[in-house]
């Protein structure tokens, strides 16, 4: 689970440093604060969000069949031990958790000094909702949420430049952008993309406090005078904003630069590939597998004879016909052995096979059922809970049977039965098994759930060949790639006939070389059971 979590931050590291690089090059020296301001705070947002948004994009596959359970009831699969996690299993995920613990440390640490200063100051509200925190001690002016805190000389000699800055910090709620990015990059501690991002977000929020100066009419010269002057106080807190923040250098050429054009802002179009290219990295595509099985014609009973077509193939043939009896009967001709066809007889139908009267089941719906978990699960199941039967096993039989059975509008399994049968012993286990399984997710169609029809082929195989081949027979090299003659019980027969043979049968087997009237050496064979 951590490693899958720093398999995220890792895609997160990879889409601040493109975003940041973005801004960089193509935003950094324009004077749009506001702009480049909320870009800076929604590439470390976006960055977060966009690895959990994966595209899925569906593709059908048609099979010729559908897929199979091998059920090997020989000898049971062992349950697999889980390996042992490696040295940089252990000490990636340590190393990051110490990180975040520090740098979440680091912003709380300056947290509470801020809150203590404040807490332990002189405070006077102001008829705007601030409030002045006057303090003894020696720090530059800063603000954090709606406190400004002064010196006590900067209180007594206020410099209204001064408060205009910081209420210009509070005005455009400068503490919340410091708080969310303090806070994401405790997971990004290892990025210097993020750091780097972290600072050039406090310098614009300088540039827009500076913006709010000069709005009011104050000096050029004589504010940027003043940011001089306060340069050299002593340093502010790093979680607040204060004047004395930011490349002195940076805020007073960002005064001095021309506004740019309305036009520049058409730069921002650049951060659609980018984002589109990082959702195309996360596209997934999810295989949708459809057995290709021909179209039936189905016959529906009603009052008068008519043909509705549905799509290009498949026909609903309505034949009149009076009310048909209530209990259902299949009838089947009863032929000559001539072939020629004498009556009709009524047969029961098995009970598995009888449904109401207008509750058939769906072939194919819009949505089709779905067992707990998926495919995966379902085969899961299978092979956990099918057993070989012993009577199949004592007598080595094996094959593939292929059930059927109804999904109803509650999950529920019913109507179970083969349709393509092996055995009795090896049907009986399948259908166990399959009326054995959990509630399915209902099939759907047009919102409503449905009962509809469903197929799953088992695969019963015993492990290792038990019939010996031809070549199995063969001793010695000078048999080897010869024609040889097989004979069982005295009669020749074709050597594929070996094959369906049971080993336990054969009461004695040797080897007789060529010789005159038999040009072909022979494999002689002699079982419990010469009929």
């Amino acid at each position: 689970m951590m490693l899958d979590f720093l398999t995220y931050d890792a895609k997160v590291a990879v889409l601040i440093a493109v975003f940041y690089l973005f801004y960089r090059l193509v935003l950094a020296r324009e004077t749009f604060h506001r702009v480049n301001r909320v870009v800076l705070l929604l590439t470390a947002v976006i960055s977060f969000v966009l690895p959990l948004c994966v595209i899925t994009m569906h593709q059908t596959v048609v099979l010729d069949a559908a897929p199979t359970v091998d059920v090997g009831g020989v000898q049971a699969a062992l349950a697999d031990e889980p390996a042992m996690p490696t040295f940089w299993q252990l000490a990636l995920p340590t190393l990051f958790m110490i990180g975040v613990v520090a740098t979440l440390c680091r912003t709380l640490f300056s947290m509470a000094r801020v809150w203590q200063l404040i807490r332990h100051s002189e405070q006077h509200r102001q008829d705007d909702g601030t409030v002045i925190c006057v303090t003894d001690r020696q720090v530059s002016p800063f603000s954090w949420f709606h406190y400004i805190v002064l010196s006590r000389q900067d209180y007594i000699q206020p410099d209204a430049a001064v408060l205009a800055h910081e209420r210009g910090h509070i005005r455009l709620r400068h503490s919340w952008d410091v708080l969310l990015v303090d806070i994401l990059t405790a997971l990004q501690w290892f990025n210097p993309a993020m750091w780097l991002l972290r600072q050039d977000l406090r310098a614009i929020h300088e540039y827009e406090a500076d913006g709010a100066v000069l709005s009011q009419g104050f000096n050029a010269r004589q504010y940027q005078y003043l940011l001089i002057t306060k340069a050299a106080s002593i340093g502010g807190y790093s979680i607040a904003n204060g004047i004395s923040h930011s490349t002195l250098k940076n805020r007073i050429h960002m005064m001095l630069n021309k506004k740019s054009g309305r036009s520049h802002l058409l730069k921002l179009l650049a951060l659609l590939p980018i984002v589109g290219a990082a959702l195309a990295l996360q596209a997934e595509t999810v295989t949708d597998y459809r057995y290709d099985e021909p179209q039936k014609k189905i016959v529906k009973k009603g009052k008068k004879n008519a043909t509705v077509k549905v799509g290009a193939v498949n026909d609903i043939v309505v034949i009149e016909q009076e009310v048909a009896p209530q209990t259902q009967k299949a009838e089947t001709p009863d032929r000559t052995k001539d072939g020629e066809q004498t009556k009709t007889k009524p047969v029961e139908m098995p009970n598995a096979m009888k449904v109401k009267q207008g509750e058939r089941p769906y072939d194919v719906v819009e949505q089709m059922p779905q067992f707990p978990g998926g495919p995966a699960a379902l085969m899961e199941f299978l092979s956990k809970n099918i057993r070989y039967p012993e009577e199949a096993h004592k007598n080595n039989i094996q094959g593939r049977v292929i059930v059927t059975f109804t999904v109803e509008k509650d999950g529920s399994i019913s109507e179970a039965h083969a349709v393509k049968s092996v055995n009795p012993s090896l049907d009986a286990e399948a259908i166990r098994v399959i009326n054995a399984m959990p509630n399915w997710t209902a099939g759907r169609q047009n919102g409503e759930p449905v009962r509809v029809k469903y197929t799953v082929p088992v695969t019963f195989r015993l492990q290792g060949d038990a019939k010996p081949a031809l070549e199995h027979i063969k001793i010695g090299p000078e048999h080897k790639g010869k024609e040889v003659e097989l004979v069982i019980d005295g009669k020749i027969v074709e050597t594929e006939t070996l094959n369906s043979i049971n080993p336990a049968d054969i009461e004695s087997m040797h080897v007789e070389k060529a010789k005159d009237g038999h040009p072909k050496d022979r494999i002689i064979l002699k079982t419990k059971n010469k009929k």
